[in-house]
């Protein structure tokens, strides 16, 4: 059966435009499903860019003015990719509208909005769908199913990081990630999101945190409107603003299953190009995957010889997850945008499935109850509980 599914594209940047090559991607390589993504409309406030993404990705329509997406009648999903400012105002429409929500990350620019946020697409009865893409990384797929299977035994040690030189440079533009007014936390709403999120999905639930927090770079060039992306960067000479929000961002946690662990997050660091990573331990094994490495996994199962005695280095290749949709070799790796392929397909599915698959606006939320504590511990100086923030009404 097929399944026509009508994309309505709000923010044409970068990230808009991964996801609208990644709704491409689905017809062919999920072929099987019957899905096939037609997009529909794309929006942006910035006309030469929009005229771009529906030239380039084949939008059969394309708008100044965000609200059309939502009225259009053919328009079943809509995909934010806008600065986080603007999520709870779209959000909320496209609820109130009836459409199928995709929101990249963080949803909210603050934990509460987060949780408005959920509470929102939750009484509309929508699907929603968040981008945290690194949990389908067909390895990172395979280290939860070893996790799952009891294969580590029980687990008593989770590390995860993200370390990005996006932010390393002085010379990076004052974009909105660096304003707490249009960003809202810097990369404890970021990049942490993800780090949480792989926490939640492959250890379980947190109790307690204590956070701290830093800003290194303290005012950067101010940018042109329409112009780059947060990689790009100024010249000396260009007038500067301040940076409003954090650097870094890191947490000791415990967990309520009682593994113990460690949070860290940094934009400003010189080294790690794009270090999301993370190591668990367990009473009878471990293991640890890095981004930056996204086809390996290094697996520690000691059998009582020699030669199983250390980690072994996993090559993704078919036998692992959804490898196989894009490569028909071992050793052969996939990419960041199949990854964001995938995320497509589960999302998309899902809305077939009329079931809400994970991750939702509710797992956003998870996380954001993470964050919230993290914020209260920097204030507090001490350990802080992981509260709740779930609205009824």
């Amino acid at each position: 059966m097929t399944h026509t599914i009508g994309i309505g594209v709000i923010g044409m940047g970068w990230m808009g435009m991964v996801h609208s090559r990644a709704y491409r991607q689905v017809a062919d390589r999920f072929a099987d499903s019957g899905i096939r993504p037609r997009l529909v409309i794309c929006a942006d406030d910035v006309p030469a860019r929009v005229q771009h993404a529906q030239a380039a990705l084949g939008f059969s329509e394309a708008t100044t003015d965000w609200h059309a997406v939502l009225a259009h009648p053919d328009v079943e999903v809509v995909n934010i990719a806008t600065p986080n400012y603007l999520h709870l105002e779209m959000v909320r429409a496209a609820a109130a509208a009836g459409k199928h929500i995709f929101c990249e990350k963080p949803v909210g620019r603050s934990p509460q909005e987060t949780a408005e946020i959920e509470r929102l697409a939750r009484q509309a009865g929508v699907i929603s769908f968040v981008g945290f893409n690194y949990r389908w990384a067909p390895m990172v797929q395979y280290a939860r199913q070893l996790i799952d299977e009891g294969r580590l035994g029980k687990l008593t040690h989770y590390r995860g990081r993200f370390f990005a030189m996006y932010g390393s440079n002085p010379l990076g533009m004052l974009t909105w990630r660096y304003q707490t007014e249009y960003a809202g936390m810097g990369v404890l709403g970021d990049i942490m999101s993800h780090v949480i999120d792989m926490a939640h999905m492959l250890a379980g639930p947190i109790a307690r945190v204590a956070g701290h927090r830093h800003t290194f770079i303290r005012q950067r060039p101010l940018p042109i409107l329409g112009q780059g992306t947060h990689f790009s960067l100024g010249h000396p000479d260009d007038p500067t603003g301040p940076v409003t929000n954090e650097d870094y961002a890191s947490a000791l946690v415990q967990f309520e299953n009682g593994v113990q662990g460690t949070f860290e997050s940094c934009r400003a660091i010189f080294g790690p190009k794009c270090e999301m990573s993370f190591e668990v331990n367990g009473t009878e094994g471990a293991l640890r995957w890095n981004f930056e490495r996204m086809n390996e996994l290094e697996l520690y199962l000691p059998d009582g010889t020699p030669a199983r005695d250390g980690y072994t280095r996993l090559l993704a290749g078919p036998a692992y997850g959804l490898h196989g949709r894009f490569i028909p070799g071992d050793g052969i790796g996939i990419g960041y945008e199949d990854l964001k392929a995938i995320e497509a397909y589960q999302f998309l599915q899902s809305i077939v499935d009329g079931q809400q698959a994970a991750p939702s606006f509710a797992d956003a939320l998870a996380l954001a109850n993470v964050q919230q504590a993290i914020v209260r511990s920097w204030e507090s100086n001490t350990w802080e509980p992981v509260i709740s923030l779930r609205r009824e009404v």
